[in-house]
């Protein structure tokens, strides 16, 4: 078919990432907050492996979605490491594809995580009576593989989809890494449908996952608001504050990018916010489930001072 169309197929595409004289900076920078995502996420893997104390459904998410958290910044960050030594940003076309794959597995498995960590809370907070009947540490595990397996297929299909169209005329990604939008502009076909399906695959993934949890969270609030004494609500409640920062950033950030209409996008803007949700908010999650979690903290002080 693409035969007789005449198109000759690309074989690599060109990343643009940060275009600055500042790239030996942004190495070290990117760098630093690698070592520290990598080493902070490994530290709440260790510590709620090893302390049985944090063997409860609501740490066994945390300690999946801090491996999720691993792999989903390594995905991009290492090549963009790499780019910033090396004038020649070329990446191959399995390369891009693989990395996009990658990318939207992890990023869909951790809407998901988030989602039945919502759920975890709501049952511990609306129903406790019922928690530890309802919330066994099977069920976690079948909630976090479903998650896993979810991203799995639903970032087959969608990539599948995305590299079944020919790629024949520019192959400059303006972008930090192959996202899905900058690579599906590059087709020399009508992109139509694919943007379609992009949006149903945005929608599917971010606002089901964020509508679960915002009826769990309207649930907790109103059982929250029934406890009479202030300090039984600000207790009861700040079991929840890491999980609604982790939240707020992560669905902010994707809605941004991947529910905006094409008009309100800027090249510069998507990058800036792409930036946000592959590096920073990586970085952020092991201080926001860390510094606000005295279990987590004491935890941490205990393996360390064994060790």
């Amino acid at each position: 078919m693409m035969g007789k169309r005449n198109y000759t197929q690309l074989t690599e595409f060109i990343l643009m990432g940060l275009s600055s004289n500042r790239q030996p900076l942004f190495f070290v920078l990117f760098l630093i907050i690698y070592i520290f995502t990598v080493m902070g996420n490994m530290i709440i893997i260790l510590t709620i492996t090893l302390e049985a104390q944090l063997h409860s459904p609501m740490y066994l998410f945390l300690r999946s979605l801090s491996l999720t958290e691993i792999f989903y910044i390594s995905v991009t960050v290492p090549r963009m490491l790499r780019d910033f030594l090396q004038l020649d940003k070329t990446i191959s076309f399995l390369g891009c594809a693989t990395q996009l794959y990658f990318f939207c597995f992890l990023g869909t498995t951790e809407c998901f995580l988030l989602a039945f960590m919502a759920y975890d809370r709501f049952v511990a907070i609306c129903h406790p009576l019922h928690y530890m009947t309802v919330m066994t540490k099977a069920k976690c595990l079948e909630f976090s593989l479903g998650s896993w397996l979810t991203g799995i297929l639903l970032s087959l299909i969608q990539i599948s989809y995305v590299f079944s169209l020919p790629f024949c005329s520019s192959n400059i990604i303006d972008h930090v890494f192959c996202d899905i939008l900058p690579v599906v502009r590059l087709a020399c076909a009508d992109t139509f449908a694919n943007e379609i399906a992009i949006l149903m695959y945005g929608s599917l993934v971010i606002l089901l996952p964020f509508l679960l949890i915002l009826v769990s969270y309207i649930h907790i609030i109103a059982t929250v608001l029934k406890i009479p004494s202030g300090a039984g609500r600000k207790k009861t409640f700040s079991t929840c504050g890491s999980h609604l920062t982790s939240v707020s950033l992560f669905y902010g950030t994707a809605t941004i990018v991947y529910l905006k209409t094409k008009s309100t996008r800027t090249y510069i803007g998507t990058k800036i916010i792409a930036l946000l949700y592959i590096v920073f908010i990586p970085m952020l999650n092991p201080l926001i489930y860390s510094l606000r979690n005295t279990l987590i903290k004491n935890a941490i002080k205990k393996m360390l001072k064994r060790q």
